[in-house]
């Protein structure tokens, strides 16, 4: 017979005042007495304590009369707070009393003393396989559950002996998470905490070792030897011992100025199998990005292009004049090989670029799309730079600095393939003349060669000595010599274009039983009178040799080609396929690998395929010769389907609680969108899909699937916002209101409309944001749509806060509140709860606000809703500061923070750490506050906001204020 299943509905609260719920409920746990001896046991959990062992832990040596009696009320009265629907008399499935003494088995309960360490071990696990960001996130997950000292409030001989062990231990955790986040470059304000933390702790020779790493990576070396001799004599004067031997050799690496301390952000380590390297203590953490793609196998030919690229390098690496940046401008025509000749190049001179090599395909010629804006290649440049998100600016001229500056003392090859005109190569030059740069493009871009010094490197087709050589290579020297009239005819069908005897060459290698005179034949028969694909001659042969090798495919992977050439690019993932398709990721791969196969298609990730420009024209043109429109109209909506379906997970994913909910018609096809496991694989996933998902919109409205465009539109708002992408949000978001009007969808008019309002609030356009939103609440009325309504409610209330009117902003928000409260949203009364408290703190009815605020917190806990619980953190933050509670402000604007960077909001860390420095200015650390602000200018600037500059003006203030003080700075 087996015991009653211990009871699991509970959490346990020890890292503060000791609390306890059922489910949401929290529970009374009466006298001070039993509360001790809870915690005791809570301590001990899954362990059994006998009678004598838990009098010690509870009372030490003033053990009261009848202390047996005493405890076996005390376990009686627990049982009944924790297990209140246990039957009299029936067996307790939490706290039994055994032969070996009194056993508390939580099961599933929560307790966050055990969370702290297990966090703790993930972390430590994931630093021991290199993932460092992985390593920062569990512990800063295991601090956040820090509320106070354990069991604040409370004594006895255990709890105080285990209220120091795990002091302790969290001032390790916390030393280790502030080395990674320095490791990381993550380093908002962390200077100002770990100041404060030698002010707590001024022995611990560790934080002092941080205090001037910080220093020294921001710029202040004077500080930072400042900081070294004031720990010095704090260890003299307290211990009058010398500082250990680390603290000496940090101090005398910063004298030294070692470049190995020098922060670098930008460059996280270099990875071992998608993870990155571990770094040492004090360690730099540098990235070497090299993006460059496989080489072709067999390259041959090509000797006085490649000569003429050595001669542009000096014998350093750099070129030849030693001041001046060469850009080399590979030109000629499609699929003449300027990619094939670039990258192949560049592998060979690698090693002279110990910096890394960029590379981009920026799209020049792309028939299904504009080109890539320079904004952004930039941006993928600095995100392989290892730049975090939140620091990236929005506008090209912020992109364009940051990224100059991380090359600016860098020895770096970067290719920029596949240009379309100057104009988008230019923004993409490094400043520094140790860097190299190489641009393939159709066009001359004879601009420059005039401002920028380019020389310039035409590469016209194969001479026939080298297209001899390309298929003696790849097909066998004995085969082609045997057949010299063959290779000569073959040779002329691809009219020595190196991308269409790279196609014949791997039809012939893999059919080595076909004398080369049948396929020179069958090439020569497939061919006709064709139209040319981009205006040169050598196109004509080129198609003929597309045709023949496309007739040579199986009819499902012919079929699949042809409706690769539907999907707008720039690359597509197995998944996507599938969506397209209707078939499942197992039937589809057998059918890529054959396209793969004759090179016909690309896979230049695992699982992203992407084509030639040329032959992705001609899979559209197949498409539009051999299949009817209403064949490809069910292709494009199914590719839609999976993207529309996709992108609506990940943002749930990213917020799960959004208060302007839309539902989607189910997909027509059964294999349409991809899972999302949690909020970094989905945010993984918009980033890798950002340039596909804006085109697949445009494919939407052009193919006039409205409600997809609208609904696209919908899902990609968290990401937009979030990163900081308002303008293009803008763009993204007219085409969804355009196809609402179209389609006559009251819901998708107002739904778009509030997403416009939300870019414009975002971009300080208030006006538009008052009439785009005033509009989606008429919509919504119109619906009698109650959450509509609420979440109009909500963002006029914003408006208002932003234009000073506050009482007007509160009663927007009393009213949202009323609205959620009709439609039983929680998560929406828990902000519009927030937002009363907001707007009551800001007509000076502090108390009321400070009521309203924690209730909304506590609701936004319990439907774990992070981003929320940020916001509210943020309030809270804010009417401690005004009650003049300085500790309890820190504590929640730290927590605000926190969240924020952990789900890659800019704006609101930024404007946290703008009111951070303003309470360490009230509580008298000019230090600290400037260095808060520093980081809110950066981040506000980067994302082009006008608060920069009211920031900025208090730096400035600051700085005339204390100028002998600012004077490092």
């Amino acid at each position: 017979m087996t015991g009653p299943e211990p009871y699991t509905g509970l959490r346990f609260q020890l890292l503060g005042p000791l609390r306890a719920w059922r489910g949401a409920t929290e529970l009374d746990l009466g006298q001070m007495q039993r509360r001790v001896v809870l915690a005791v046991l809570l301590l001990h959990a899954d362990a059994p304590m006998s009678r004598d062992q838990l009098v010690d832990a509870v009372w030490g040596p003033a053990v009261p009369t009848r202390a047996a009696n005493l405890l076996q009320r005390h376990a009686s009265g627990l049982r009944r707070v924790l297990e209140p629907e246990r039957p009299p008399r029936a067996p307790s499935g939490l706290l039994a009393w055994t032969e070996a003494g009194y056993l508390l088995t939580p099961g599933a309960a929560e307790l966050d003393v055990r969370t702290f360490e297990r966090l703790i071990d993930e972390a430590h696990t994931a630093r021991a396989e290199g993932d460092l960001p992985a390593t920062a996130r569990g512990l800063h997950a295991a601090l956040d559950l820090w509320h106070g000292r354990l069991c604040e409030g409370m004594t006895s001989p255990l709890l105080d002996t285990e209220r120091d062990r795990l002091a302790e231990r969290r001032l390790s955790v916390l030393e280790e998470r502030i080395e990674v986040d320095l490791s990381l470059g993550d380093d908002f304000d962390l200077v100002g905490e770990i100041r404060r933390l030698t002010v707590e702790h001024p022995l611990r020779e560790g934080l002092h070792g941080l205090l001037m790493l910080a220093l020294h990576r921001t710029g202040r070396q004077a500080e930072a030897l400042t900081a070294y001799d004031r720990a010095r004599r704090l260890l003299r004067d307290e211990l009058g011992v010398e500082p250990g031997q680390r603290l000496r050799g940090l101090h005398a690496r910063i004298l030294a100025a070692d470049p190995g301390l020098d922060a670098r952000p930008d460059r996280p380590p270099p990875t071992t199998a998608g993870r990155a390297a571990p770094a040492a203590t004090g360690s730099p953490v540098i990235v070497t990005p090299a993006q460059l793609p496989h080489p072709v196998n067999g390259f041959v030919g090509r000797k006085e292009a490649l000569a003429r690229l050595d001669s542009l390098l000096s014998d350093d690496g750099t070129d030849g004049d030693g001041g001046t940046v060469v850009i080399t401008a590979i030109g000629g025509t499609a699929g003449v090989g300027k990619t094939t000749l670039a990258v192949h190049w560049a592998h060979r001179v690698r090693a002279r670029f110990p910096d890394g090599q960029l590379y981009v395909n920026l799209r020049g010629f792309d028939p299904s799309g504009p080109a890539m804006r320079p904004a952004e290649a930039i941006r993928g440049f600095l995100d392989a730079l290892g730049v975090p998100p939140r620091r990236i600016p929005v506008d090209l001229d912020g992109q364009m600095s940051l990224y100059r500056s991380l090359l600016a003392h860098r020895r770096m090859l970067l290719v920029l393939d596949n240009a379309q005109s100057a104009d988008q190569v230019r923004p993409l030059l490094p400043g520094s003349p140790d860097c190299f740069t190489v641009v393939t493009s159709r066009n001359q871009l004879t601009a420059l060669m005039v401002t920028e010094g380019a020389q310039p490197l035409g590469l016209g087709l194969m001479s026939g000595t080298e297209a001899e050589g390309v298929l003696g290579r790849r097909i066998g020297a004995d085969r082609v010599a045997a057949a010299p009239d063959a290779l000569h005819a073959i040779i002329s069908s691809c009219a020595r274009l190196p991308l269409a005897l790279a196609i014949v060459a791997a039809y012939a290698a893999t059919h080595p039983q076909l004398p080369l005179d049948a396929v020179a034949k069958e090439l020569h028969a497939s061919g006709g009178a064709l139209d040319l694909l981009d205006g040169g001659d050598a196109a004509t042969d080129v198609r003929k040799v597309f045709s023949w090798s496309y007739r040579r495919l199986t009819r499902p992977a012919a079929w699949l080609f042809r409706m690769l050439g539907l999907h707008p690019g720039p690359d597509i993932s197995t998944a996507a396929v599938a969506g397209l398709t209707g078939l499942p990721p197992g039937r589809v791969r057998p059918l890529l690998a054959e396209l793969t196969d004759s090179h016909l298609l690309t896979r230049h990730q695992p699982e992203r395929y992407e084509f030639h420009d040329l032959l992705r024209a001609y899979a559209a043109e197949l498409a539009l010769i051999h299949d009817p429109p209403a064949d490809r109209q069910a292709v494009v909506r199914g590719l839609l389907d999976h993207y529309l379906h996709s992108a609506f997970r990940a943002s749930l994913c990213l917020n799960p609680n959004r208060d302007d909910p839309i539902d989607l018609a189910p997909a027509r096809v059964p294999f349409a969108g991809e899972e999302f496991g949690d909020h970094d694989a989905a945010l993984s996933w918009f980033r890798t899909e950002h340039a596909v998902l804006v085109a697949v919109q445009e494919l939407a409205r052009g193919s006039e699937l409205d409600t997809h465009t609208w609904q696209l539109a919908w899902a990609l708002r968290p990401y937009l916002d979030r990163g900081g992408h308002w303008r293009s949000a803008v763009t993204v978001y007219r085409r969804a209101l355009e196809s609402a009007r179209r389609e006559s969808s009251t819901h998708g008019q107002a739904v778009s409309h509030g997403c416009l309002a939300y870019a414009y609030m975002r971009l300080s356009r208030y006006e538009d944001v008052d009439t785009h939103m005033r509009q989606a609440l008429d919509l919504y009325k119109a619906l009698d749509d109650p959450l509509g309504q609420a979440h109009a409610h909500r963002t006029l209330a914003w408006l208002g806060d932003q234009k000073e009117r506050y009482g007007e902003a509160l009663d927007h928000s009393r009213a949202a509140l009323a609205f959620f409260e009709e439609a039983g949203h929680r998560t929406g009364q828990a902000r519009a709860l927030n937002a009363v408290g907001w707007f009551c703190f800001r007509l000076g009815r502090h108390q009321e606000a400070l009521v309203h605020c924690e209730r909304a917190l506590r609701m936004h806990q319990e439907a774990e809703d992070r981003f929320a619980q940020a916001d509210t953190w943020d309030s809270l933050g804010q009417v401690h500061h005004r009650l003049d509670q300085h500790e309890q402000a820190m504590a929640c604007y730290r927590r605000a923070l926190s969240i924020y960077r952990e789900i890659g909001d800019r704006y609101n860390e930024a404007d946290t750490l703008s009111s951070l420095g303003d309470l360490h200015l009230a509580a008298g650390d000019a230090g600290s506050a400037r260095e808060a602000w520093r980081r809110a200018v950066v981040l506000l600037e980067g994302l082009g906001h006008r608060k920069a500059a009211e920031v900025r003006a208090r730096l400035d203030t600051d700085a005339e204020s204390n100028p002998q003080e600012n004077g490092a700075t």
